[in-house]
């Protein structure tokens, strides 16, 4: 039977809302909402991978995992890798990588991703979207989209065409909200980590751009929970507001 595992990039240092890990939603820091979910989801161990040791300690003496990993990391793909290299290495087949700023995110929705990679042994890496709501979506530059060439059904799986913030022109019915979670296989990881970062990687701000440019498979699931990732004030606020 293959192991999963999923592991939490989490830093103090975000660009947009710095220190958000451990804004306190609800008498919780937000990152032990995201572990706790993490958990729920049952598909395997969960590590938080942080370069700083008040976030360190804040997982490890709420009896959670968490992994010191270096500071210099781009991308939260190349700080899993490093977490996993250290403490896990020949010990898990799939490394799922969540988001550490959203805690909302259903757990059903983690385990509905393992399941669908389990079930496509062609998929160097799996994601999920949900259906774009309104057009603030589009506009929202936070957002993230991705793009497909077939609607997705909801146990479709099918390979991303494309992953942007804004743009004049798509199709509406083919492209969907972004969620920041990420499954790998160990072997895609590693060979993730090896490349160099890409062209579009860098101008879109997007590390599944390095992904697709090297001609990676990513493909993407339904689902129809969408959780707030929070890059703003006013998304934490929206968020505290939906948890409390």
């Amino acid at each position: 039977m293959k192991n999963t595992v999923i592991i939490i990039p989490s830093r103090l240092a975000a660009r947009r809302l710095p220190n958000k890990p451990i804004a306190i939603i609800n008498n919780l820091p937000m990152i032990l909402h995201v572990l706790n979910k993490a958990k729920e989801s049952r598909v395997g161990e969960v590590f938080v991978a942080t370069p700083d040791q008040e976030i360190f300690d804040i997982v490890n003496n709420s009896g959670g995992n968490a992994i010191l990993t270096a500071n210099h990391h781009m991308s939260g793909s190349d700080r899993i890798y490093e977490a996993y290299s250290k403490k896990l290495k020949k010990k898990v087949d799939y490394l799922i990588n969540l988001q550490g700023d959203m805690p909302n995110i259903n757990p059903n929705t983690i385990s509905k991703l393992e399941n669908l990679m389990k079930k496509n042994n062609d998929c160097d890496i799996g994601t999920l979207a949900s259906p774009i709501m309104n057009d603030s979506e589009i506009s929202n530059a936070n957002i993230v989209k991705v793009s497909v060439d077939q609607k997705l059904e909801n146990d479709s799986f099918f390979r991303a065409k494309d992953f942007f913030r804004k743009r004049n022109e798509f199709i509406r019915e083919k492209t969907y909200h972004h969620l920041g979670i990420y499954i790998f296989t160990s072997d895609a990881l590693t060979r993730y980590v090896n490349l160099k970062r890409s062209k579009l990687e860098i101008e879109r701000n997007l590390e599944q751009m390095r992904a697709m440019e090297n001609n990676m498979i990513v493909k993407v699931g339904l689902t129809h929970s969408m959780p707030l990732s929070v890059d703003t004030e006013e998304d934490l606020k929206k968020v505290e507001k939906e948890i409390n």
